[in-house]
């Protein structure tokens, strides 16, 4: 009997370690496969059957697809030129799209690599997406160190392009303030949103203070980022203590896409414990699926931004669509091991094995049946291959860590890092 036959027929017999290189692989061939031909941008979506959906590419899902060559690399699946081919030409590509500032827009057009915009007014450069981009392209150039004319100047391409971010400009211009979400050659600031914590943003907090070129200050992360510490939480919810960000802790990807890269062991500040924030945030997701008649029945967790019925939603606990979406689970394997591999073999299992399609598992479904989502998405995907290759084998926490720009903007920060902590 092949692999494939089993996950269908009886999942809770296979080694979890079989379960999870066959998730990372049919998850790793969403980025191999389906991406663009001609420039190697992988979608932004792609149908539940693996065909094309849609000619947009997003910036934080090239991050995550950078990372996910990387991983493919690693175990074997392409080969060290074939990966190195590809994310040099992802690389190429990317310098055909506009930057404003030096920061990319949300979505690009897969072939011509013009801005597409993500609404009316967000025209122009987004500089959250930029961080979750430069997250894969610095672990890409930190993975690629060899002494051939292709690295070389592939690590030469990337440092150039993080070099010419101008997170300063993101200020506004006031060194006690926050990082800004947007800007438009068009619209300006129109959009106005400042990236405060907590959310899927630390990054991009951590990647502008660590510049040599465009260097934020500080303090606008002080002010910024934690809010003269009003991002401190501390309350408990189902018996866990909460250290940030808002009650019951919101959609499990605001701690899930920084730390696809950077590392929450031992990372601490004087607002507190990132390991303890991680863990907490995943536990208190879980312990509230408990709590929901169809959910438990269904031996399924997990509550993220995904597709939902009629539509695409922000899940949380406060704010429950009634769907999950398997990579919440899925990228918690660092964080809850055990409470993520029960909800690997009950996705596996769900309707006969009709949730893990050839690209993985689809961005979502309803326990209750009826519903499962028409799409896979790439901002799913990407932390399910990232976050399980960080549980087995540390890859991109200790490529990302010991960059320069990451190092630099800790220190500036002044965190604490240790690896102390495991999962």
């Amino acid at each position: 009997m092949d692999v494939t036959t089993q996950l269908a027929r009886e999942p809770a017999s296979l080694p979890l370690d079989a379960l999870l290189d066959e998730v990372q692989y049919r998850t790793f061939l969403y980025f191999w496969e389906g991406a663009h031909p001609e420039t190697g941008l992988p979608f932004e979506k792609r149908r539940a059957d693996g065909y094309m959906a849609t000619d947009a590419v997003a910036m934080s899902g090239v991050g995550f697809g950078l990372m996910a060559l990387l991983v493919g690399t690693e175990r074997g699946w392409i080969s060290r030129d074939e990966s190195l081919e590809r994310i040099a030409l992802i690389v190429e590509n990317l310098y055909r799209a506009p930057r404003f500032h030096g920061a990319f827009s949300h979505l690009i057009h897969g072939t011509t690599c013009e801005v597409l915009p993500f609404s009316q007014k967000d025209d122009g450069g987004d500089l959250v997406e930029t961080a979750l981009l430069m997250q894969g392209l610095i672990c890409a150039r930190e993975y690629f160190g060899g002494k051939s004319e292709t690295e070389a100047k592939l690590r030469t391409d990337i440092t150039r392009l993080y070099d010419e971010t101008d997170w300063r400009w993101y200020t506004r211009g006031d060194d006690d303030g926050p990082l800004y979400w947007h800007w438009s050659e068009k619209h300006d600031w129109i959009m106005n949103l400042p990236i405060t914590g907590w959310n899927e943003s630390l990054s991009a907090y951590i990647l502008a203070a660590g510049s040599n070129t465009h260097p934020i200050d500080p303090q606008n992360y002080h002010s910024g980022w934690t809010r003269h510490g009003a991002f401190v939480n501390g309350e408990s919810y189902f018996g866990t203590r909460l250290p940030f960000g808002e009650p019951l802790g919101g959609p499990l990807f605001m701690s899930q896409y920084s730390f696809c890269a950077l590392d929450p062991r031992g990372l601490e500040d004087r607002y507190g414990d990132y390991w303890e924030q991680v863990v907490a945030h995943a536990r208190i997701n879980h312990d509230y699926c408990l709590t929901v008649p169809e959910y438990l029945k269904a031996n399924v967790w997990g509550l993220t931004a995904s597709e939902i019925p009629y539509g695409y939603a922000a899940s949380s606990p406060t704010e429950d669509f009634g769907a999950i979406a398997p990579t919440a689970a899925l990228s918690s394997f660092p964080f809850l091991p055990r409470e993520a591999e029960k909800a690997l073999r009950a996705f596996m299992a769900f309707d006969n094995g009709n949730l893990f399609g050839p690209l993985g598992f689809v961005d979502a479904f309803t326990p209750t049946g009826g519903w499962t989502a028409p799409h896979y998405i790439v901002i799913d995907q990407g932390p399910i291959v990232a976050l399980i290759e960080n549980f087995r084998t540390g890859l991109l926490w200790d490529l990302f860590m010991k960059a320069p720009e990451v190092r630099r903007g800790l220190e500036r920060l002044e965190f604490q890092v240790g690896n102390q902590h495991s999962g």
